[in-house]
């Protein structure tokens, strides 16, 4: 009998596949992983804690800079939980331009996702195509808001700036141009033996594990738990659109990924139907006090983000700023199973496990 002592290593905090500054403290029997433990808290910036000394208009670019490949919908988790509590009216025209943004969003963040996780696998031509079409949202970003990665765009009570002339024209174009793409991206990586090989029954659990550990998003509709909370507890304008909740049944590495790609096409479903309505004119802000005082009280509110739920605990005593706030992250929650995945694995699975999971480190470090 081969005996073999047991190896401590640390993976990162420099790893480049991680996606931030992250490390697992991983043990090995050979290969084999038999402990792992991450540790989080190299990107802590004390945004909640902050948040207590700044007022709600104050706290938005904060948000940008949690999950900063999906600033638009930070923004909107805040800015809607002020909203219900003061119970504001938002103007249908500032409604449309926040759905518009949040899809588009939604559709870069899994772009960088799906260009940097091929790259961990060790596939460089998927990661170039992503980059070049997110560019074009960043594009159509720029030009609504003057910036490309942390926007700062929503406000309470609307939308801090009006889309320029041609700019819905523009988002029009770009739906047909992305779905030509997407099929490209099937015909390239879905159905490639190579890929298909090595993602396969990788990383797989059950629903009642996904429940158990609180994930959401795709992490947990790959078990076939049909739930998102833009069907499931509509905000925004999400009720007047039909579009399908892509759920898998395998729970494994594959099939988070199917599920991403099927959420990008139906985002653009979407984003068809809300062009074909959108209001003409308008007001994009509505009647807000110039000082924001929410009543005291306390809230929850959550939205579908693309990684999943991610929701505002906001508590008020009746001043200009929060008492108390507090983000669920979904890639904090979500992070959380990475443990029990990389046990019996071996390090050649540890990359494709982490990225499958689809982590953005300023999230879970907030």
């Amino acid at each position: 009998m081969i005996r073999t002592e047991e190896l401590l290593l640390n993976v990162g905090p420099q790893h480049p596949s991680t996606h931030g500054v992250f490390r697992i403290v991983v043990k090995l029997d050979g290969e084999v992983i038999t402990e792992a433990t991450p540790v989080m808290g190299y990107l802590h910036r004390g945004t909640e804690k902050l948040a207590e000394n700044l007022t709600y208009t104050q706290i938005i670019p904060y948000t940008d800079r949690m999950d900063y490949v999906s600033a638009m919908t930070n923004n909107y988790v805040l800015v809607h939980s002020v909203e219900k509590m003061m119970q504001l009216e938002v103007p249908e025209r500032a409604e449309f331009l926040r759905l518009t943004v949040m899809e588009l969003q939604r559709i870069a963040s899994h772009l960088v996702w799906w260009g940097t996780y091929l790259l961990d696998i060790g596939a460089m031509s998927p990661f170039l195509y992503a980059f070049r079409d997110r560019e074009l949202i960043l594009d159509l970003f720029n030009e609504l808001c003057g910036a490309r990665l942390t926007y700062n765009y929503m406000r309470v009570g609307g939308v801090k700036w009006d889309a320029p002339p041609g700019w819905l024209d523009k988002v029009r174009a770009f739906i047909p141009h992305m779905r030509g793409k997407l099929e490209e991206y099937d015909r390239l990586v879905s159905g490639n033996e190579i890929f298909l090989a090595r993602i396969k029954g990788v990383g797989r659990y059950d629903a009642a594990t996904a429940i158990r550990y609180g994930l959401s998003g795709a992490n947990l509709r790959c078990t076939g738990v049909n739930h998102d909370l833009r069907k499931a507890q509509p905000y925004s304008l999400y009720d007047r659109f039909e579009f399908d909740v892509p759920v898998g049944t395998n729970g494994d590495c594959y099939e988070r990924y199917l599920l991403r790609i099927e959420e990008m096409h139906q985002s653009l479903r979407i984003l068809e139907q809300a062009l074909e309505v959108f209001p003409e004119d308008g007001p994009i802000m509505g009647k807000v006090p110039k000082i924001l005082r929410v009543p005291a009280g306390e809230s929850y509110t959550a939205i579908e983000s693309p990684r999943g739920e991610i929701g505002c605990h906001l508590v008020s005593t009746g001043k200009d700023k929060p008492y108390r706030l507090k983000f669920r992250r979904p890639s904090f929650i979500n992070l959380q199973i990475l443990p029990e995945l990389l046990v019996g694995e071996t390090m050649t699975n540890l990359i494709l496990i982490l990225g499958g999971i689809d982590i953005v480190v300023g999230e879970v470090d907030c």
